[in-house]
């Protein structure tokens, strides 16, 4: 199987292990990643965040790390990925006003390729308004989201996920495994013992 071409869209406080984790599976498996965020250089990084649940009726904000992108998001063309990954954390309530990044989630939709969502990440594909009729999930503030784009939500555990066409979408970083695991289905990766 070739390596594929995969894009991760993502900005400043995103999820830590919904950026890192799947930026080093899909390289150690011998993808070709480009990590980019808007208005953002390669060399340049965006400062991830960790989210808990502890207790409260939703998640505390904890800082992460400084992930460094490697491409430049202003000299990207979509049509040279084959699949897109799209973490969650605040980034993406934010990075989905920037047209650019609404013109290329639509790229990847109309064009059915393998996109790999997680949790706040779906309000990009709202935002993009590609979700009619599609079942997916994601975290649970964002169900009524998806369904005023349209989408159907999927209530799911916090490890779990859900496929549906090319469209593989997480609850959070719990079910990072699984849910990478059937994006690498997507892509045609096959992983020999």
């Amino acid at each position: 199987m070739p390596a594929k071409r995969v894009l991760i869209l993502t900005g400043d406080c995103a999820e830590d292990l919904e950026v890192m984790v799947p930026y080093q599976v899909l390289k150690m498996v011998g993808h070709h990643v480009d990590a980019v965020c808007p208005d953002k250089l390669a060399g340049q990084s965006v400062r991830t965040i960790i989210n808990e649940m502890e207790g409260a009726q939703t998640y505390s904000e904890k800082r992460g790390h400084n992930f460094e992108l490697n491409a430049t998001f202003a000299d990207i063309q979509e049509s040279s990925y084959d699949a897109l990954v799209i973490p969650g954390g605040r980034a993406p309530e934010y990075i989905r006003l920037n047209p650019r990044v609404i013109e290329i989630v639509r790229h990847f939709a109309t064009n059915n390729k393998p996109i790999a969502i997680t949790c706040h990440g779906i309000q990009i594909l709202t935002a993009a308004n590609v979700l009619s009729g599609r079942n997916v999930t994601a975290y649970y503030a964002c169900g009524p989201e998806v369904t005023n784009a349209g989408g159907h939500y999927v209530m799911k555990g916090i490890t779990e996920v859900l496929v549906d066409g090319n469209l593989v979408t997480a609850v959070a970083w719990p079910g990072n495994s699984d849910w990478l695991a059937e994006f690498l289905k997507l892509l045609g990766t096959t992983i020999t013992p």
